[in-house]
């Protein structure tokens, strides 16, 4: 352990930095994708798009936080990013819908383990009272990348065509891994990689003492998932043209800029479940205001909307979930939470597809349906932890740090 005695240092910043940019390189071609299965006759089958990706990414949190809490935070780090960078230039090949398909399936292994050691790694280095500011920047910089590269994506498509898009994506992947370079492990008494690590046990995969997070986190995302598949969609039948069908991307970003860092404060000073309570409620009416959205100022609005709901959601949510992991299986707890997130995304693109459609009158539907889920997640925090408390009393620790 190598906690210092504030969170701005050379390694905090070198780790926001390479988030943006792994964040970007993957998100910036998800704009493009829909129309590239449409393309291929797959246009009903959007939902596939974001929740083949998150399968992946999910199946592999468990071997990311096994190896992160044996093999170090940095090689987890890196592999994720490699992947990332291997998967941009493998797009233009594909020629077929199912191998369209698989290749999404195989990309998903790139966020089942950068995130992972990209946040062991500041948990490691950060003290614990400022946990909440720490993962709010951290967080900012991921979600800048996570909107800024649908926002440029489809420019660079329109200005030099789709395979450009995808090299450059794995330009960025590229980059992430390279300003990691030199950086000092953080992990203490790690081990040498050997094969027999890649077995997890039962007891590897799922972290009883995150139960609370992780499950928030399930019902929160279910939104930004639909958000994902659905929003480029609704963008164009507002008006906005092909090349700013990412806008829902760029507003989000900008509207979630100073109120991650916010929440992160609020959450260390006031506690995570209030604030949290506040952005369960937040997503609910972000959801609605897009169900209802009929023009481009109420989209607008309604990204507006999403971006302060999910700034103050993600980075208590890391908080607390840091808060609730012991210290020698922060890896393993983070990747729990992050499976979690990967399933509510998951299910929130698929089943948002497949309300969808394909027929924009359906969208309505969806987005009250994700609305649901998120004042599920409230109505749990209210009344449903004392019940998480008695299930997992001799796993969980001080919920109310």
């Amino acid at each position: 352990m190598t906690e210092q005695k504030n969170i701005f240092s050379l390694q905090f910043f070198l780790l926001c930095l390479s988030s943006f940019l792994f964040f970007a390189s993957f998100n910036m071609i998800v704009p493009d994708l829909y129309d590239y299965l449409t393309s291929m006759g797959g246009g009903e089958m959007k939902g596939y798009v974001i929740s083949l990706f998150t399968i992946t990414a999910g199946l592999s949190r468990p071997f990311s936080g096994k190896l992160a809490d044996t093999i170090g935070r940095i090689p987890v780090m890196i592999l994720g990013a490699v992947v990332c960078f291997i998967m941009g230039f493998m797009y233009p090949l594909v020629g077929s819908i199912w191998a369209f398909l698989l290749l999404r399936f195989l990309h998903g292994f790139s966020t089942g383990f950068k995130p992972t050691g990209t946040s062991a790694y500041i948990a490691d280095i950060v003290p614990a009272h400022r946990r909440g500011e720490a993962m709010g920047y951290s967080g900012l910089f991921g979600s800048i990348g996570m909107a800024a590269g649908p926002s440029f994506g489809p420019k660079i498509t329109e200005a030099f065509g789709l395979d450009t898009m995808f090299h450059t994506s794995s330009a960025l992947a590229l980059l992430s891994v390279l300003i990691l370079i030199g950086m000092k492990e953080t992990l203490t008494n790690k081990q040498r990689f050997h094969p027999r690590l890649l077995k997890v046990k039962k007891n590897e995969i799922f972290e009883p003492r995150v139960f609370n997070p992780s499950l928030f986190f399930l019902l929160t995302s279910f939104s930004f998932g639909a958000a994902l598949t659905l929003m480029p969609d609704l963008a164009i039948d507002v008006g906005f043209s092909q090349s700013n069908k990412g806008i829902f991307f760029g507003v989000f970003v900008l509207s979630s800029l100073i109120i991650r860092v916010l929440a992160g404060k609020a959450s260390d000073k006031f506690g995570r479940v209030i604030v949290l309570k506040y952005a369960a409620i937040a997503i609910v009416i972000a959801d609605l205001m897009v169900a209802f959205t009929t023009t481009q100022t109420m989209l607008i609005a309604s990204s507006v909307a999403f971006g302060v709901a999910v700034g103050m959601n993600t980075p208590t949510i890391y908080a607390w979930t840091i808060d609730l992991s012991l210290d020698k299986a922060r890896g393993k707890g983070l990747a729990t939470m992050y499976i979690a997130l990967e399933i509510g995304i998951g299910l929130g693109a698929f089943i948002a597809g497949y309300i969808y459609s394909n027929q924009i009158e359906n969208l309505r539907t969806a987005f009250i349906v994700c609305a649901g889920a998120s004042l599920i997640g409230f109505l749990f925090l209210t009344f449903g932890l004392d019940w998480s408390q008695r299930v997992f009393k001799r796993y969980l620790i001080d919920e109310t740090s």
